[in-house]
């Protein structure tokens, strides 16, 4: 990594304020791969202002000329797609397939939504006699996760971009490799000097200091719930906006209607997708109470057939949890089940018996859980699924609302059952029946999954502010 001990501010790569670096450690083997440095509240005060000073000019810029920017930077993201995969790879876990084809690879999908969005996005119209106007929003400080980094860093800068606006980039400390190649993308696609900026360093120092900072107008943070509320809180004196995207428990309701098997087995290969690391997954499974031994029949041997391992190799399924905090936050929740009553049916402490290293974590699933159990309360981001009973529909709906989250929903069933329970879900967005990913649909919670959405024309939206001009118009 020629860049990993440099920042990327106002167009060059520059040494930090003061010498400080952080061990990067691969999951897989618990060794450190690398070094990287971190950042101060003086690099981040460097950065805003560079920030500041580029938005003057490229907020005027045409959607055209963005337009050809994104182009650019979509054909060097695939270029460089193997090379952001085999990092991400290294530094958070994901199996190295699974890594190129989703965790890089859907970078160049935001960018692409975004080109589509540009086309046809409306940043004035006229409303009578009143022309109402969407102008970029100025500066934004973007606070991106471990878990999907470049999904998280594309769908904030690929908008923002679009949108006319300048951006200082803080990704996680545990995985921030990836974003020193993405930053070097930004300069290779020719990014005007000071638009797109990259700090390293941790929340409490540079995070906190791009929230609270008085010349940045927005705030577009990804990550925790508790991390989320610390980061509102530093930007509330100067009332710039915040956009979340925060944790989830989302539940999923199989129907009586449901293909039973199919609709167990992948649900437990969703919620163990990425090692459990997804805001999104479905880590509450909601069945009918008298199919509970059947439903964890199915769980357990779905739990039993994936393969657990390093990344790097090509049988596995599930690679390591991200880092040790979070592997021993796991193991204290699936100890948590155990004494609490739930019913233990595949999985449980510590790593799987072939691995005596690396953060693994052996999939887990509780039956007859009760939505009471902290389990079925706390965001787990491990591959722990808990199974709940239901009686009846209405029972259903009202466990998967109960819970502070609402990023995500699921149901599995007759189409026209799925469609009519969907409206009553308290959730940002409902999946039917193992619908596709869609990334020109909006994404975003309600309650403490946060606020704001994601993706597409959606995404556009969030990094405008809206004008009236009254009298724009006598005619």
């Amino acid at each position: 990594m020629n860049h990993a001990h440099s920042f990327y501010i106002d167009g060059e790569w520059v040494e930090p304020s003061v010498s400080k670096t952080l061990e990067v450690i691969d999951p897989s083997t618990e060794q450190p791969i690398g070094t990287i440095a971190l950042g101060s509240a003086a690099d981040a005060e460097k950065a805003v202002a560079a920030a500041r000073r580029a938005f003057a000019s490229f907020s005027q810029t045409s959607n055209g000329e963005r337009i050809e920017l994104l182009k650019r930077i979509v054909t060097i993201l695939k270029r460089r797609n193997d090379e952001l995969g085999d990092i991400i790879s290294r530094e958070m876990g994901a199996p190295l397939a699974m890594a190129r084809a989703e965790q890089a690879g859907i970078g160049a999908t935001h960018f692409e939504q975004a080109i589509k969005a540009l086309e046809t996005f409306a940043f004035d119209y006229m409303q009578g006699t009143t022309c109402i106007m969407h102008e970029p929003i100025g500066v934004v400080a973007m606070i991106t996760p471990w878990n999907w980094p470049i999904n998280q860093i594309a769908c904030k800068v690929a908008p923002a971009l679009a949108t006319g606006c300048a951006m200082v980039l803080k990704p996680s400390e545990i995985a921030p490799f990836n974003a020193v190649i993405f930053a070097e993308i930004m300069d290779e696609a020719g990014v005007p000097k000071g638009v797109f900026n990259l700090v390293q360093g941790d929340g409490p120092t540079v995070g906190a200091a791009l929230a609270s900072h008085p010349d940045v107008d927005m705030v577009s943070f990804t990550g925790s719930t508790r991390a989320g509320i610390a980061v509102a809180q530093a930007a509330a004196p100067t009332v710039k906006r915040v956009h979340q995207e925060l944790g989830g428990k989302s539940p999923n309701i199989i129907l009586r209607s449901a293909d039973f098997s199919a609709a167990v087995a992948a649900g437990v290969r969703r919620c163990f997708g990425n090692s459990g690391q997804t805001c999104t997954a479905p880590t509450r499974m909601l069945v009918p109470i008298e199919r509970m031994d059947e439903a964890s029949s199915i769980a357990e041997r779905e739990a039993a057939a994936l393969v657990v391992g390093p990344a790097s190799d090509p049988r596995t399924n599930l690679g390591p949890v991200a880092s040790a905090a979070q592997f021993d936050k796991i193991q204290v929740l699936i100890e948590r089940g155990i004494a609490e009553g739930a019913e233990l049916v595949a999985g449980g402490p510590g790593r799987p018996a072939h691995l005596n290293s690396g953060y693994y974590v052996r999939p887990t699933v509780f039956a007859r859980v009760t939505n009471q159990m902290t389990i079925a309360r706390e965001e787990i981001f491990g591959p722990v699924l808990s199974i709940i009973g239901y009686d009846s529909e209405d029972e259903a709906i009202a466990i998967a609302n109960d819970t502070p989250y609402g990023l995500a929903a699921y149901i599995q069933g007759d189409p026209k059952e799925a469609r009519a329970l969907a409206g009553r879900l308290r959730a940002g967005s409902v999946r039917l029946n193992s619908a596709a990913w869609d990334s020109a649909a909006p994404f975003g919670g309600y309650k403490q999954s946060g606020n704001g959405r994601e993706y597409g024309k959606f995404g556009l939206h969030e990094f405008t502010e809206i004008k009236g001009i009254a009298g724009f118009s006598n005619e």
